[in-house]
């Protein structure tokens, strides 16, 4: 009979480590939930910052190619844009 008692005592110790090991794990659980979803906003902001600088630093490219080193080369530019453009307009009349 006493080795019944010491099995029972034995199994109620083990599921109260058990329960307290899985309100832990839970716990646990749920913080690193929160943190990832922290991490994935957090990303998500820095993808946007990382585009807005892109279209940021495309416009200044774009500006100073226009503005920076030479007329000659602007002017170089310009008319091949011209001429590009001159191209699609015959594709689309013929």
């Amino acid at each position: 009979m006493s080795n019944t008692l010491e099995a029972i005592h034995l199994l109620e110790d083990k599921i109260q480590t058990l329960l307290f090991n899985y309100e832990f794990l839970k716990k646990e659980n749920e913080i690193l939930l929160q943190s990832s979803t922290s991490f994935q906003h957090k990303i998500l902001e820095q993808q946007q910052l990382i585009a807005n600088q892109k279209v940021a630093y495309d416009t200044l490219k774009i500006a100073k190619t226009i503005d920076g080193s030479s007329t000659r080369d602007t002017k170089l530019k310009i008319n091949t844009l011209i001429r590009e453009i001159d191209k699609c307009i015959i594709q689309l009349q013929e």
